[in-house]
């Protein structure tokens, strides 16, 4: 190996730590916000139903916030060189993907698509060889948001609000429906792919105890602990018309 080519890989080694480095500030950036976002939306399992809009109005200039550090990080990256860069920010992104999708699902009910999340992110289409949300790591972002969602199931409950179990039943079954029909070939991802079969369960058989003026059995479910909770009502309000 001659000086030459000695000096000509230095330059390339340096040029790519440089690259690094620049990148990994920017994601820096990045995860800040997205620390910030797991804080407030930390909030949704002490905040009644009702009070959830101011909440989420809080997020939405954060996310909105990181089409800035989508911008940045573009200019960073080489074109073409998305696959060498993409493990420098994906766990980034897949945090970045749950916070909109939760957000998404709390204001309307529906499920955040791929492209929506790119759009929300600041991602544009014509990146996509330097930088975007990889599938992978959308796939990532919504099993976070199922993870989260059978919490709320519990603790929604507790703050009276016996239809959001039933909500996010119905929601999280379509996506597991959804998730059974890919073809899940990464080791990780489908590991926690199954750690769904527990969420549902968790919401739908999941023992924990809750009250009407006592702690109910602890193998009651959600939903079953919401459908007496509305029979008790009933049939409160049969005796008291009866009196």
């Amino acid at each position: 190996m001659d000086a030459l080519d000695v000096n000509y890989l230095n330059e390339l080694l340096e040029q790519d730590v440089e690259i690094r480095e620049r990148i990994k500030d920017q994601v820096s950036s990045l995860d800040k916000k997205t620390r910030g976002m797991l804080g407030i939306l930390n909030k949704i399992h002490s905040t009644p139903t009702d009070a959830l809009p101011p909440l989420l109005d809080s997020v939405r200039p954060i996310l909105r916030s990181c089409c800035d550090d989508s911008a940045a990080i573009t200019s960073l990256v080489p074109p073409n060189q998305f696959w060498r860069w993409k493990d420098m920010w994906s766990n980034s992104l897949r945090t970045a993907v749950y916070s909109a999708a939760l957000v998404e699902y709390l204001s309307s009910g529906t499920l955040i698509s791929l492209s929506q999340a790119n759009e929300m992110l600041g991602i544009k289409n014509v990146w996509v060889d330097r930088f975007s949300i990889a599938v992978e790591d959308y796939l990532h972002g919504l099993i976070s948001l199922v993870n989260e969602l059978s919490r709320l199931a519990v603790n929604a409950v507790t703050l009276g609000d016996y239809e959001a179990p039933l909500r996010i039943s119905v929601f999280v079954k379509d996506i597991f429906a959804g998730f059974s029909m890919l073809n899940l070939k990464n080791d990780t991802l489908r590991r926690r792919f199954d750690s769904l079969k527990y969420d549902l369960k968790k919401i739908e058989e999941g023992g924990f105890p809750v009250s009407f003026t006592c702690w109910v059995l602890k193998t009651s479910s959600v939903v079953y602990d919401v459908s007496l909770r509305k029979l008790a009502d009933s049939t409160k309000h049969d005796v008291n018309e009866r009196g």
